[in-house]
């Protein structure tokens, strides 16, 4: 699955909606990513400052290519309210050829 080597999917949590939809249309204008599917209400526990912190946020799972993850990463970064916000890329290792394939036709080259 040649298509599948370039795909990943980057996991970003936002702090609400307004953000997340701010982020994804941004991503998309830009033709970063393919698709944004936006994950209401996820509820995220961690550590932050030297204690455990609990809050409600919403969850972007971003189809991209390899390729641009480091664009997308420095686009969140700048356009993101948190001091240090989550972006994490997932190798995809398999999948339908013809959406893989959509992922690559649909971002920038």
């Amino acid at each position: 699955m040649e298509s599948a080597a370039a795909s990943r999917i980057v996991y970003v949590t936002c702090p609400n909606a307004e953000v997340a939809n701010k982020l994804s249309r941004g991503l998309l204008q830009e033709k970063l990513v393919a698709c944004v599917n936006i994950i209401p209400q996820v509820t995220s526990l961690y550590w932050w400052e030297g204690k455990i912190e609990e809050s409600t946020e919403q969850l972007l799972m971003i189809k991209t290519l390899e390729k641009h993850v480091s664009e997308l990463t420095d686009y969140v970064n700048k356009n993101h309210g948190y001091e240090v916000p989550e972006v994490l890329s997932v190798k995809i290792d398999a999948g339908n050829e013809s959406y893989l394939k959509w992922i690559k036709d649909s971002v920038k080259r």
